[in-house]
């Protein structure tokens, strides 16, 4: 490692030591001090608003290519600016084009490979499988293309080859395969009451939840040296037990904890020293994101605060023992009040381990 790009490590596992040795936990004051990594964000503009604001936080940014609507070459692109424009405090995730009609062609593997190699020359940390695989995307005879197809295989392989991390959005919440009067948590009653197009339960001809996490799981096992990072709690957010189980079955993964937090506080509710047991146990597997979008087209103030009211509402969840409340969950619950060592690991350090940010 050259000695200049050691110093940023260096100085932000200081930091943490600084503040570790005052006390064996961590108070609301010290939110802005404490060194964080926002480990799942989509930042697509140059623009520099969300970086500055998450700065003044004490929060570096993995920002996550999606093949989703916009151009993947454009997002690299973007990308390739802003780790740049802010050398060792934003980072980003490749992903890649899924095109049928490639997929199709004989050379599909080969042609992926070549487009993830140009992601990581131009410094990507990892790279991002996203959920239209399995959920949207069939192949000739119209069949859903899982994960565990095994064209992906080299693909997978190049990357566990490369020490590479991949991250997976593999399938979606377990509401999603639920009646509306069914799920757990508001936030998800309300988008799949507006957005019926995307509600399984109401398209029972898709792959159901089980056939994901199947899917999943059948990649994982053929795959045993994969760095694998479940996104959003890697689809398992509605029980801390099975996610367990699937952690000690994988002791290659790890989840973030974007847009999720709310379930992990649905069973707060109802058995907090389950949930801080969970996190306690896997504390080195637990990565902290918060799944904020950035496009540049919001200049006001009310956005930067909303964002920061979040994320100190998520810290006072993980490090306080006050009683909480949330607008995704109809009943109240308690923070958790983890050890510092363990909010380290889950707001920081892991991220630096599993992105292998002290390599750069």
């Amino acid at each position: 490692m050259k000695k200049q790009n050691f110093i940023p490590v260096i100085l932000g596992l200081l930091s943490i030591l600084v503040y570790s040795c005052q006390s064996g936990y961590y108070s609301k004051a010290d939110y802005f001090k404490v060194p964080k990594i926002d480990a799942h964000v989509h930042i697509s503009t140059t623009d520099a608003s969300i970086q500055n604001h998450s700065l003044e936080e004490n929060i570096k940014l993995i920002t996550i290519n999606v093949n989703s609507s916009r151009d993947v070459n454009e997002q690299r692109d973007t990308a390739v600016v802003l780790i740049r424009k802010f050398p060792k405090t934003v980072f980003y995730l490749a992903t890649f084009e899924f095109d049928t009609a490639k997929w199709n062609g004989a050379d599909w593997e080969q042609q992926t490979i070549a487009e993830l190699e140009n992601n990581i020359s131009g410094g990507a940390v990892g790279v991002k499988f996203w959920k239209n695989i399995g959920m949207t995307e069939r192949d000739r005879a119209g069949n859903f293309i899982m994960v565990s197809n095994k064209r992906f295989d080299p693909v997978i392989t190049f990357l566990e080859e490369k020490g590479l991390p991949l991250t997976g959005h593999l399938g979606e919440p377990k509401n999603c395969w639920m009646p509306v009067d069914s799920m757990t948590v508001n936030n998800d009653r309300s988008y799949f009451k507006d957005h019926p197009e995307y509600h399984m339960f109401l398209h029972p001809e898709y792959p159901s939840y089980q056939d994901q996490m199947d899917a999943r799981d059948s990649m994982l096992t053929k795959h045993p040296n994969l760095k694998f990072i479940g996104c959003h709690l890697g689809s398992l957010e509605w029980d801390v037990d099975v996610l367990a189980k699937t952690l000690d079955r994988f002791p290659n993964m790890a989840v973030d904890l974007a847009a999720r937090i709310c379930h992990l506080q649905y069973q707060s509710a109802k058995n907090k020293g389950k949930v801080r047991d969970f996190l306690i146990k896997y504390q080195d597997r637990i990565l902290y994101g918060t799944d904020i979008g950035y496009s540049g087209n919001r200049t006001d103030s009310s956005f930067y605060a909303g964002i920061r009211a979040t994320r100190i509402k998520d810290w006072n969840y993980f490090t306080g023992e006050m009683e909480l409340q949330s607008r995704d969950v109809n009943s109240p619950f308690t923070g958790l009040h983890l050890p510092k060592q363990v909010v380290d690991k889950i707001f920081y350090l892991n991220a630096v381990k599993w992105y292998k940010l002290e390599d750069l």
